[in-house]
């Protein structure tokens, strides 16, 4: 579908999440903003969330707030947590951008918001939802079709960048 000419956009938030990928529970935050130091706030919710002795494993995109110096001096003095940075352009590798698919086509497209609150609220209220039954997410695709498929878009990303 899409927007009507009447169509008002009441403001946005930044949705910070992470699954636990063996039972796909979801530890989600609302921000404001998507700078280091929400991504460090978001960083220490998933400390006091996971249990000691777990070592966490973050599967991130190269996003600059990731990598800035304060978020490398906090992974320093934590070193249970290890970053992993999948390539550009290969974001839907990543589990939670697919969490983040389901969340926006059960949920959040088409729906009708008067303000950030109420989309924050939704959010939560699918979240919530969501942990009460969390299932991992499981590959249907063999890793072979899954790597041809990356051979194929950067093919076709080669061919557009060289024209």
């Amino acid at each position: 579908g899409t927007m009507t000419h009447d169509y008002k956009r009441f403001g946005t938030t930044t949705l910070f999440a992470a699954i636990e990928v063996l039972e796909g529970k979801v530890i989600a935050e609302c921000m404001s903003r998507h700078r280091h130091q929400e991504w460090i706030r978001f960083l220490t919710r998933i400390d006091a969330e996971t249990p000691e002795g777990f070592d966490v494993h973050l599967i991130a995109d190269n996003y600059a707030t990731h990598k800035h110096p304060n978020v490398q001096r906090w992974l320093a003095r934590h070193p249970r947590f290890q970053m992993h940075f999948i390539p550009t352009s290969s974001s839907w590798l990543n589990i939670v951008e697919r969490f983040f698919r389901d969340l926006t086509t059960k949920r959040i497209r088409r729906g009708s918001f008067k303000c950030v609150e109420d989309l924050i609220e939704a959010i939560h209220a699918y979240i919530d939802a969501h942990n009460e039954t969390p299932e991992p997410f499981v590959w249907i695709a063999e890793a072979d079709k899954i790597i041809e498929k990356v051979g194929r878009a950067r093919i076709v990303l080669d061919k557009v960048r060289s024209n």
